[in-house]
């Protein structure tokens, strides 16, 4: 058996969230049955970052061990075939013995969209959060700004969390204008969950709060926790 990388591109609206579920649609579970499918034997699947239902995907990272099925080189055509329209394997190649598609990575990107006019745009609702008011740009940018380096992002997940350490490094931060979008880049070498909606749901409501709230201060002094559609998992870097 050889060790596979996927990389996996997904409309997340139709899906709750990447894990398997008793009687849910879910990417694993599409995937699964789509590696059933084309390849006679594999095992071990496992993913960079386990998405929320509603999350959107344009470089998420698979692996799994495999043996036989298609050439490497129309591997990825032949899991398309067998996948459903919202879901693809946008690049299919071996990897290096031991290769894991979470523990071997060293920093995951996320990408939030913001919608910032008066009117709805019901042709981006599952792609963007609807954001009406006025924002103040500047304070979002220094609100970035103060998430670089290693902070503790209790605040910034739910109470009842499975995380044991809260603290996170976080690389690169920024938000960005586009038109009437706005965009918020963030990459860190882990997430806790839920951390990226909750850090744009305080961004967009009380920028100013942020700095303070780094200091480990309990969830209920951050803001709301922003919808799903706006959420995209870039990157994965190894």
């Amino acid at each position: 058996m050889v060790a596979l990388k996927l990389t996996l591109e997904y409309d997340g609206t139709g899906f709750k969230g990447w894990a398997r579920q008793p009687g849910e649609r879910t990417v694993e579970r599409v995937l699964r049955e789509a590696l059933d499918e084309v390849l006679p034997r594999w095992d071990g699947l496992a993913v960079a970052g386990r998405t929320d239902a509603g999350v959107h995907a344009t470089g998420q990272v698979a692996s799994l061990d495999a043996e036989g099925g298609p050439p490497r080189g129309r591997l990825a055509k032949a899991l398309n075939a067998a996948l459903p329209g919202d879901v693809a394997v946008v690049a299919a190649e071996e990897a290096e013995p031991g290769f894991h598609a979470r523990f071997s990575a060293t920093a995951r990107s996320y990408r939030y969209v913001v919608l910032n006019r008066r009117t709805r745009a019901p042709l981006r609702a599952t792609r963007a959060l609807w954001w009406p008011r006025p924002l103040a740009e500047e304070a979002l940018h220094a609100s970035a700004a103060a998430l670089l380096g290693e902070h503790d992002f209790t605040a910034f997940t739910p109470t009842e969390t499975q995380h044991e350490v809260f603290r996170r490094t976080i690389r690169e931060a920024a938000w960005e204008r586009r038109g009437d979008e706005l965009h918020f880049t963030v990459t860190a070498d882990s997430f806790l969950r839920h951390m990226v909606r909750t850090l744009v749901g305080t961004m967009l409501e009380a920028p100013e709060t942020v700095p303070a709230l780094l200091e480990g201060r309990p969830r209920a002094e951050a803001g709301m926790t922003a919808s799903p559609w706006g959420l995209y998992l870039e990157r994965v870097e190894y």
